[in-house]
């Protein structure tokens, strides 16, 4: 069944990571009197604890922190625990003077109706904590840990409170698995896209401009085109019409899409404008679009539609502006100005489920194109039981039904592997996001379809049906390449940098043996921009070997030798990124193979 279970959190590894996550704040508390706890969960690859601190801590402390930890783990303490209901676990959180700990304890208690709340102990250190734990601190792993990394954390991720240090670490059950992963990271880190952005000259952020407002390089923006260019044609052949949007609306467009009731923190303040010869009344707030879809639902609704007009698929590779919190910005992955391959499908209630087909489709043939496998799907339905769900989604049980059901009826019937989560579906109707991981193991959505029952009642969107009658369409909301910044990023991660030549900043660069053939080489470059590649001619001081190593530095798919012998006889010696072998062809023979290559959007390593 395409169905994945959740995983099962009570494993052997599970339970000693959470262990080990006591046992570090045990041993920081010792260390630092007056230490104060915050969250201290497992992770895919350990775990981390959030503490206040008296002082700061730096990777210097970590071997005090890991021989008391050992020594714990030596001591062989028994691991208990106790369920006390809600005011005497509030006045064991008062005694032990742990703030933090009591504000999620109440919350815990209100939010979910909780008659108890649970404590773990072991030796003097008590916690508040679900669990489960290993019965004894001798069967956790003493060489399976290792202290990695501290930063800053918001306590609950929130900005304005207060911030914490938090420790990360790895954690397994042998010092072979550890010392995998140990390595694995590094590896990866030569991977990550900030350090290979900043190397092939991708994207900036500056402080003049603004955090999470990246800036796209010339390199950058030739991968950003080619994206555009890509999605432009696998839409044309789908039937999408592309549109354009402003950058800003009125007010009022976002109060009747529901964006100002619902998501008015992830939003830019306003611009308070007076309009000309209006004589003194109140100014009108303007946003920046945080959503491309209520400007889509304004070209839905400039013309009558018919049922003729269904399913009609507006397209808009669109800019929209979210203010994220400063924490969690991160490189390309998290911004806070962001261009996404955007689209809306107004369906009639009988083609929601074929066309939602025909979009995990175009996902499946998009991530092929880029050899992409490594991910899962989630469809995010709402929480009916939630007591808040009335202030984070449109209360309608009856359409929730119908569209988790079209939902979940096509991810089987496509056969595709996707897991539940219950409660983090958008405002308006369910949703099914694209799941991925960094080269550093942190998951994130690359792309995300949604179903939206609730903004064309908003909008009063409507359309006649073959009888005159007037009907209420469905909208996809759809966005297979996600934003450039967030797949930009993935892909820097996945290909290393030496991106395939269709995609490639610069696809060829030229380079001439010595000065006294750069003639021949402008003359090649000029011959191959005359059908758009991208090409560059090398025309440094620097030696011919120097050239080649500073031409594979930067991981450009083909470097060119113009020499004595391809000048007189009109040819090129062809080095490929990552191939030993070089070919000698005639000029003519390349631009016509490579022309084929980049029409074709092949990846070639020959």
């Amino acid at each position: 069944m395409p169905l994945i279970q959740d995983e099962n959190r009570d494993t052997p590894l599970h339970r000693i990571r959470h262990s080990l996550a006591h046992v570090m704040a045990q041993a920081v508390q010792q260390l630092y009197p007056g230490a104060k706890l915050g969250f201290g969960p497992p992770t895919d690859d350990g775990f981390y604890y959030d503490f206040l601190l008296q002082r700061p801590l730096s990777e210097a402390d970590f071997p005090a922190i890991e021989g008391r930890m050992r020594a714990i783990i030596a001591e062989g303490q028994e691991i208990a625990y106790e369920d006390l209901p809600p005011a005497d676990a509030y006045r064991r959180l008062e005694e032990m003077g742990e703030p933090y700990k009591l504000e999620y304890a109440r919350e815990l208690v209100e939010k979910g109706d909780l008659t108890s709340l649970r404590f773990y102990s072991n030796a003097q250190f008590v916690d508040m904590c679900e669990g489960p734990h290993v019965a004894a601190t001798s069967e956790l792993p003493a060489d399976g840990f290792r202290l990695h990394s501290v930063a800053g954390a918001y306590w609950r991720g929130d900005e304005r409170n207060q911030m914490m240090t938090r420790i990360y670490a790895y954690a397994y059950q042998t010092a072979g698995e550890l010392e995998e992963r140990v390595k694995a990271v590094e590896t990866a880190k030569q991977n990550d896209h900030r350090k290979i952005g900043a190397q092939l000259g991708i994207y900036s952020i500056r402080e003049e401009v603004g955090k999470g407002l990246p800036l796209w390089m010339p390199n950058g923006a030739a991968i950003r085109h080619e994206l555009e260019k890509l999605a432009y044609e696998m839409e044309f052949r789908d039937g999408y019409r592309q549109v354009a949007t402003p950058h800003i609306a009125r007010q009022h467009l976002y109060q009747t899409s529901g964006h100002l009731a619902l998501y008015a923190d992830a939003m830019y303040p306003p611009m308070k404008l007076q309009e000309e010869g209006e004589g003194g009344g109140e100014p009108e707030s303007y946003y920046l679009k945080p959503m491309n879809c209520p400007h889509h639902h304004m070209i839905f609704d400039s013309e009558q539609r018919s049922y003729r007009d269904l399913p009609l698929r507006l397209t808009e590779y669109g800019s929209v502006y979210r203010f994220e919190r400063a924490g969690q910005l991160q490189g390309l992955t998290r911004v806070r100005g962001m261009t996404m391959n955007d689209a809306h499908i107004y369906v009639a209630p009988e083609q929601l489920a074929e066309e939602f087909k025909a979009v995990m489709e175009l996902h499946r043939r998009y991530y092929d194109l880029f050899g992409l496998e490594n991910y899962y799907l989630r469809l995010s339905l709402w929480d009916q039981d939630d007591p808040k769900r009335r202030s984070k989604y449109v209360d309608n049980p009856e359409a929730w039904a119908y569209t988790e059901r079209v939902a979940q009826e096509v991810l089987e019937d496509l056969g595709l592997y996707y897991r539940l989560s219950k409660g983090e579906a958008a405002f308006y109707g369910p949703k099914v996001d694209f799941q991925f991981e960094t080269v550093l193991g942190r998951e994130f959505t690359l792309s995300t379809n949604q179903i939206d029952f609730a903004q064309p009642a908003r909008f009063n969107l409507n359309y006649a049906d073959r009888d005159g009658a007037r009907h209420m369409p469905y909208v996809i909301h759809r966005a297979p390449l996600g934003t450039h910044e967030r797949f930009v990023a993935f892909l820097l991660e996945h290909y290393g940098g030496a991106f395939p030549t269709w995609l490639a900043p610069v696809q060829v660069q030229v380079l001439p043996i010595s000065e006294k053939f750069e003639a021949y080489g402008r003359k090649v470059v000029e011959a191959l921009r005359q059908f758009f590649v991208r090409a560059e001619l090398d025309t440094s001081q620097n030696t011919f070997g120097k050239k080649i190593r500073e031409g594979v530095s930067r991981k450009i798919p083909i470097l060119l030798v113009a020499g004595r012998k391809e000048e007189e006889e009109g040819t090129v010696t062809v080095r490929r990124y990552g191939v030993e072998q070089q070919r000698t062809m005639t000029l003519d023979s390349f631009v016509e193979l490579l022309r084929a290559e980049i029409a074709e959007r092949r990846h070639v390593r020959e």
